[in-house]
């Protein structure tokens, strides 16, 4: 039976497997990622030197043959690996750091693989998105990753316009040298006192979280040398001011204009504006 760790047999479908790898602290490999790096049939890695320091950090060998598979051969690799799959061999595909196919390459792979319908399976592990948001201090019990914002003015004005009254926290990843132009695009959109957290080098011996609102993180961009990897994590769209119940007159009015009943209306524009129906109905029949 072939399994995680277990070269495949030929003429048996394979699998493969995604492995997530350290995001800075060597000590975080688990056993199970180091048995596969030295049994499987295949390691396809994003980037294969950084995949031998790794190696030789952990004191391992790798056992099977090594295929680089990044995002620009993705295109042009990932039918060899699924053949390779199909002809039972067991392959891990590891990335630089953290789990693949999370804004990083693999999903190309793992896309094919279920269209094929070959066996995927993942050895889970440290994880940037994750580490940044349980240490930001913002909440954690709804939350979305938004990877790397555009690096085009207009495009990433169009990206944050759209999240604009996201209410999950907001995980993103950035580059330090384009830290402090994404900080101010996070301000001018979302305001300066929207709180904030700027994860540094999580796990490595640097490690830092700047913890508060845009507007210090921002003075703090400014102020410094920013290098590492570097994740942004953003609290949510804080929940609308609900208003008086003749703020919304005129959405109900024009719900009725275009033949809507009365009650109907004031129900619908009240549920929308968490207003009370009875006091909106009331408004509604004082203006006119």
């Amino acid at each position: 039976m072939t399994g995680p760790g277990t070269p495949g047999s030929e003429g048996q479908p394979g699998r493969i497997v995604l492995a997530a790898t350290p995001i800075g602290n060597v000590g975080d490999a688990s056993p199970r990622l180091i048995e596969l790096l030295t049994t499987a049939d295949i390691v396809a890695a994003e980037d294969t030197r950084r995949l031998h320091r790794l190696v030789q950090n952990l004191g391992i060998t790798v056992g099977g043959r090594v295929i680089s598979y990044h995002e620009h051969n993705e295109d042009t690799k990932t039918a060899e690996l699924l053949d390779l799959v199909r002809a039972g061999k067991t392959m891990v595909m590891v990335s630089d750091a953290g789990m693949p196919a999370v804004s990083d390459p693999g999903f190309r792979l793992v896309e094919g693989a279920v269209a094929a319908g070959l066996t995927v399976t993942a050895v889970p592990g440290p994880s940037a998105v994750l580490t940044a948001l349980a240490l930001s201090g913002l909440p954690t019990d709804r939350f979305c990753f938004e990877g790397f914002l555009p690096r085009k003015a207009g495009e990433r004005a169009s990206r944050l316009a759209e999240l604009d009254t996201e209410r999950r926290t907001m995980v993103f990843f950035e580059a330090p040298h384009r830290l402090e132009v994404m900080l101010r695009a996070l301000h001018d959109r979302f305001g300066p006192a929207r709180p904030a957290a700027v994860c540094r080098e999580l796990t490595k011996t640097y490690e830092e979280v700047i913890r508060g609102p845009l507007r210090e993180l921002l003075e703090w961009a400014e102020t410094n040398e920013v290098r590492g990897e570097i994740a942004v994590v953003v609290g949510g769209a804080p929940e609308k001011e609900p208003g008086k119940p003749e703020d919304h007159v005129a959405a109900v009015n024009g719900l009725v204009a275009k033949g809507i009943r009365l009650k109907d209306a004031v129900a619908a524009v009240a549920e929308d504006a968490k207003v009370s129906k009875r006091e909106l109905y009331s408004a509604v029949l004082a203006a006119r």
